[in-house]
């Protein structure tokens, strides 16, 4: 499987328009990869909480449309990395809020193969918690046969969520993220522990650039199983390419077959 992972750098003073028409020509250029993945809320700023209520957009929405049409012109899977999601019925969640930390998968075809709502927030007493409702549900997808568990940037600091996804015979974390600088060392550490203590493959694309006075961090990663960094990004923006073979997952699993040991 080859795997395009799109670190895409950008500041306070690119339009989103053209933000999404750059972004949208990143994509088409990866032409012969299988998966091609986006960082979080690039489209509004993953710490651009102001603009986060005026880029809100449905999960059909003009962004989604233009995710679609690139995926469909390539041939390829894509993460298009989430967007802030306002449903189109106006229905709100559980805290009566109508925004969402929501990502987008694509088939080949083009097709929204499955959305996922970034189940924890980040920003303590403000920012996603203030803003944003929580998402409820773990969701799988099938790409190419591989059985990908999605999550989202602050996700990756709660490790119960992968071992439900390891439950679920889950082979691939794919991870999109707006982490910043100031705890990328964190990120490069948990990548790793994530794929380790499940065994499984780990794709994390991060966001490159400053926003929002927020120095992001950079260094999205390509990790085995076994735990080996198979391609790592540098700090700005970069596409980093691998191959991954999926079936590195069962054989890991049977030569060190630690999951059977669980007792909790």
């Amino acid at each position: 499987m080859k795997v395009a992972l799109i670190q895409l750098a950008y500041d306070d003073n690119e339009p989103n328009a053209e933000r999404i028409d750059r972004v949208v020509d990143l994509v088409e250029k990866q032409r012969g990869h299988d998966l091609v993945m986006l960082p979080e809320l690039w489209s509004a700023g993953g710490f651009d909480y102001r603009a986060w209520s005026g880029a809100a957009q449905a999960t059909d929405g003009v962004v989604a449309q233009r995710l679609s049409d690139a995926a469909r012109s390539i041939g390829a899977y894509l993460h298009g990395g989430s967007i802030v999601e306002r449903p189109a019925d106006g229905s709100t969640g559980a805290e009566g809020k109508d925004l969402w930390n929501t990502s987008l998968i694509f088939g080949r075809d083009g097709r929204t193969l499955a959305t996922y709502r970034k189940i924890h927030r980040f920003g303590f007493a403000g920012g996603e918690p203030k803003l944003m409702e929580a998402g409820e549900d773990l969701v799988t997808v099938e790409i190419d046969g591989t059985r990908a568990g999605l999550s989202t940037c602050y996700d990756l600091r709660f490790p119960e969520l992968y071992r439900q996804y390891g439950d679920r015979d889950v082979e691939l974390s794919l991870i999109p993220a707006a982490w910043p600088m100031a705890r990328v060392e964190h990120w490069r550490v948990l990548l790793r522990a994530r794929a380790i203590e499940n065994q499984t493959f780990v794709l994390a694309c991060n966001t490159a650039g400053t926003h929002a006075k927020t120095e992001m961090g950079g260094h999205s990663a390509v990790i085995d199983p076994n735990g080996v960094v198979l391609a790592e990004a540098g700090e700005g923006e970069e596409v980093l390419r691998a191959e991954i073979d999926p079936s590195l997952v069962a054989q890991q699993r049977e030569s060190f077959p630690v999951l059977r040991d669980r007792r909790l």
